[in-house]
């Protein structure tokens, strides 16, 4: 009982403050409700006995991120007025087409694991871990039942660091 209370507040604090990094007027104030936001998700993944995800999450999200955040609120100036120029090369169409094929199949993934009755998917899922820690069986699991949607992460970040790299240097 004072596990569900604590799992229901934590996840309204999460709510709230994922409400106040939107409508923030501050750009800066957005980002303290966001380190805030991020704090609460470690507490959550404490409470669900994910000790290593919620220090990764202090770490990587709280730590990181919001400091990389931070330093491009401070180096670029928001207060200047919006530019007229329209860039001739950018294709709305393109991107809108593409973001309708990823919501589709984005309907499709959760219409077939709707479908698929859950013993199915709870097999190919569960394999047999020598682990018992946290730890360990993140790692298990991550090199084993989901293999691929890591490696599918890992040359998306490759490809959006090649593209970084790509307007930063046009810019020089």
């Amino acid at each position: 009982m004072g596990e569900a209370i604590a799992f229901y507040t934590i996840s309204a604090f999460i709510l709230g403050f994922a409400v106040l990094v939107v409508t923030a007027r501050d750009t800066v104030h957005s980002i303290l409700f966001l380190v805030a936001d991020f704090l609460f998700v470690a507490a959550l993944y404490v409470l669900l006995h994910a000790e290593f995800l919620a220090v990764i999450q202090l770490l990587v999200y709280a730590g990181g991120i919001v400091v990389l955040y931070l330093f491009v609120v401070m180096l670029v100036n928001l207060k200047r007025p919006a530019e007229d120029y329209k860039d001739p090369r950018r294709r709305s169409a393109l991107g809108f087409g593409l973001a309708a094929a990823i919501l589709a199949e984005l309907a499709a993934i959760g219409a077939w694991s709707y479908t698929t009755p859950p013993h199915v998917v709870a097999e190919s899922a569960s394999t047999a871990m020598p682990f018992t820690g946290n730890t360990e069986q993140v790692g298990w699991l991550l090199y084993t039942s989901y293999l691929i949607p890591f490696e599918i992460a890992s040359m998306l970040l490759l490809v959006a660091m090649i593209g970084a790299i790509i307007l930063a240097k046009r810019e020089l």
